[in-house]
């Protein structure tokens, strides 16, 4: 896996990278435009941030304690719903109609328009903001000197509500001026409702998190100033409207209570004024002082029966106690009521005394004298407490009894208190709830004034609106990234539809997918001129090339590989430049070479070594000439050349008399080897004749000349199973992309000559010193 991933990036780097000055070009051309655009067109945007802290009924922590117990009206709010309405479009218009933002003025510059909220001298009002009539642009001038408006040549006066073709407007000097306005100034005149909803869009207000109720604002604003006005002018606004709300509730409730305490006022002056008459007319003086004292009088004495009561219960049970002690133990009940110190003393004397006879008679057997001692000292100890016990209640019933008389005679007279006691007793009863209303109605009156006090509304501002110092908007490093994404995209897309529209070869891989026939050699372009006779190459990477072909086919030392046949599939794929510069390599090795040209239609071969229209191959096949006289020199060492002849045409059916097979034979005498050029095999079968004679056949195609559907029908045409020992010669591969030379051959997928011509030739100056 490694490995294939090696090779695909491999691939990709070799197609792309000789093109880098493309990419180079590209990328220079969009980060200049992106500098640009930043630089002319872009208009830069501040962020605004303000904070605010509301107090919310569920969440956060009440610190307006003191606020609170002056102020009736303060409530507590629920954050949710306060940033509804700090999105509320009757705020939001408040703030656009406040700041005057209906009526931008702005800078139009060479480039772009700009916003003139601090630049210019001054600002519009419109008298009737929600019918104004909406204008695009209107050019003005304003003069110093005069303190006048120029529209069209029209003066209009400053701070003065004048008539205008765009309305009622007043000019008035800008308050937040502080530079000067360098470009021709112009004022648009937009319905509030759009600003409104502009703003609802470009504000962004939510809480800090679920349990905060701090409120956060944030806005985004080609002027700082403008979002700080805005965004300060927004929470004035908030509170403002929460203490005017505040205010009015307290006003109509002051309103009531006064008018209540009026009434109550009116209501108490009557009821005094009845109770003096009543107390007048009956001659009543103080009756209610007297039986208040009867009442004093028997509730005194129903206590003192309840106490006496109580003694009595409580002498009871210690009866009970005594008389149960005979038959069971128990625990001595409480004296609580009792002032009898004896009687206390007697019922200790017996649980002390029970307690040690219990203790003894668990110890000791029943016949023991002290155990016996105990047991008479009980018995004798009950008697007197039961004597004392009815002597105590015969007292007390008699204290008793005398009280109840008392209380009888005291009721007796309390039925005699005048009827008309009764009624003044109800007449003041309604006096005092009378006064307990006007009390608390003035305690509210005072309330409700004080609330009038704080100025502060149910929120404090944290943070009041500041900018930042920098633009947010566009941020340059992102637009700088997109350049350099599209300049590459841009580039590869070049590229890959310069590789897909291609219909000729371009590629090693493209015959290696549709054929398993061995690439022998890869020879870069060599461009020669027409009509110029076969020289040595000057370059020696095209020597080093043919000579790595030589090595390639094993054409070394002794072997059985003497002929050679090379084609092509159509002509102008070089198989004569293959032909005569593997004959010259093969011949500077020492070996004897000829070179057969048997493309008797169109004797490239012959040309190239001035033998074109000499007697050669055609004649031989007519029977004219014999094989020594049509050897001919080519003025290179060892090197000979066969030419096509002087009768050139169609001679394929000479081909079948044994003659050509002849030729051969008696060439391979002489010569260790024969490169034979032939026709194109796509055109005619000489090519197929040939191979059967020769021991290789090299079949030549060229970079960006060979058609794509010739090498795709290469196995569908039985074209390679044809020839004989076939192999394919790469052939013109030019350098890819615009700087020559210097990223290989293959067009990406071959391999880079070790040596370059200067690298060449140094090297071999340096072994021949």
């Amino acid at each position: 896996m490694p490995s294939s991933e090696n090779n695909i990036f491999s691939s990709l780097l070799y197609k792309y990278l000789p093109y880098w000055p493309l990419f180079a070009l590209l990328l220079l051309i969009s980060c200049l435009g992106t500098w640009g655009y930043l630089r002319y067109f872009a208009i830069p945007s501040y962020e605004t941030s303000a904070s605010l802290i509301i107090k919310d009924e569920n969440k956060g922590v009440n610190d307006a304690k003191m606020t609170e117990s002056i102020d009736a009206f303060t409530s507590n709010k629920i954050v949710e719903n306060e940033i509804k309405v700090l999105y509320s479009r009757t705020l939001l218009k408040e703030v656009v109609e406040d700041l005057k933002l209906y009526a931008p003025v702005f800078e139009e510059g060479k480039f772009k328009t700009t916003s003139a909220y601090i630049t210019s001298p001054v600002q519009i009002e419109v008298k009737h903001p929600e019918a104004l009539k909406e204008t695009a642009k209107v050019y003005f001038h304003y003069n110093r000197a005069s303190k006048q408006v120029i529209i069209n040549n029209d003066e209009y006066s400053t701070g003065k509500w004048v008539q205008t073709p765009y309305g009622i407007i007043r000019f008035s000097l800008n308050t937040r001026k502080e530079g000067i306005a360098k470009h021709p100034l112009y004022f648009s005149l937009i319905r509030p409702k759009k600003i409104v909803e502009s703003l609802e869009k470009n504000i962004k207000i939510e809480a800090e998190n679920k349990l905060s109720t701090v409120v956060n604002f944030t806005l985004y604003d080609q002027i700082p100033a403008r979002g700080e006005d805005i965004l300060n002018t927004l929470i004035y606004t908030y509170n403002s409207i929460a203490i005017n709300e505040r205010n009015k509730l307290a006003a109509n409730t002051l309103e009531f209570v006064e008018d209540r305490i009026k009434l109550v006022e009116e209501e108490l002056k009557d009821l005094e004024n009845k109770v003096v008459k009543y107390k007048s007319s009956e001659g009543v003086v103080n009756l209610s002082e007297q039986g208040k004292l009867y009442l004093e009088s028997v509730e005194g004495r129903d206590l003192k029966m309840s106490d006496i009561d109580l003694q009595l219960a409580v002498l009871d049970k210690v009866e009970n106690y005594v008389i149960a002690k005979e038959k069971a133990r128990g625990i001595v009940p409480s004296t609580l009521g009792l002032n009898d110190a004896v009687l206390s003393q007697l019922l200790q004397k017996l649980y002390n005394a029970e307690i040690e006879y219990q203790k003894l008679r668990n110890t000791t057997a029943e016949n023991n004298p002290m155990l016996l001692t105990l047991a008479e000292e009980i018995q004798n100890v009950r008697p007197g407490i039961l004597e004392n016990i009815q002597n105590q209640r015969e007292a007390l019933q008699a204290s008793r009894s005398k009280l109840a008389s008392t209380n009888r005679r005291y009721q007796a007279e309390l039925k005699f208190i005048p009827k008309q006691e009764k009624e003044l007793m109800e007449i003041s009863r309604q006096q005092a709830i009378k006064n307990n209303a006007y009390s608390f109605l003035l305690q509210k009156r005072e309330e409700t004034v004080l609330s009038y006090a704080p100025n502060a509304g149910d929120s404090r501002v944290v943070d009041m609106a500041e900018s930042s110092s920098l633009p947010v908007k566009p941020r340059p490093l992102y637009f700088y990234l997109i350049a350099v994404a599209l300049s590459f995209a841009l580039g590869i897309a070049f590229v890959t539809s310069k590789d897909l529209f291609n219909r000729k070869l371009l590629f090693r891989s493209e015959i290696e997918a549709n054929t398993n026939t061995p690439i022998v050699a890869e020879l870069s372009l060599t461009k020669r001129r027409k009509g110029k006779s076969f020289v040595e190459p000057a370059e020696t990477s095209i020597l080093e090339q043919f000579r790595k072909l030589r090595v390639t086919l094993g054409l070394y030392g002794h072997h059985n590989k003497k002929r050679i046949m090379i084609t092509s599939n159509i002509p102008g794929e070089g198989k004569s430049f293959v032909c005569s510069n593997l004959a010259y390599i093969l011949a500077t090795s020492g070996q004897n070479v000829v070179l057969v040209d048997f493309d008797l239609r169109n004797p490239n071969a012959s040309v190239l070594f001035d033998m074109y229209k000499q007697e050669g191959v055609t004649e031989f096949l007519l029977c004219k000439s014999t094989p020594e006289a049509i050897v001919k020199e080519t003025g290179f060492p060892n090197l000979r050349i066969v030419p096509a002849g002087i009768a050139i045409g169609d001679y394929t059916d000479f081909m079948l008399n044994g003659k050509f097979s002849a030729l051969l034979d008696s060439l391979e005498k002489d010569f260790e080897y024969i490169i034979i050029d032939t026709p194109p095999v796509d055109l005619v079968t000489d090519a197929y004749l040939i191979s059967k004679h020769c021991d290789i056949t090299l079949l030549v195609m060229r970079h960006a000349y060979t058609p794509k559907n010739l090498v795709q029908d290469l196995s569908q045409n039985h074209v390679l199973q044809s020839l004989k020992n076939v192999a394919i010669v790469f052939n013109g591969v030019r350098p890819r992309g615009f700087v020559r030379g210097q990223y290989g051959y293959g067009y990406g997928y071959g391999n880079v000559s070790m040596y370059d011509d200067r690298t060449y030739h140094a090297r071999r100056v340096k072994a021949r010193a």
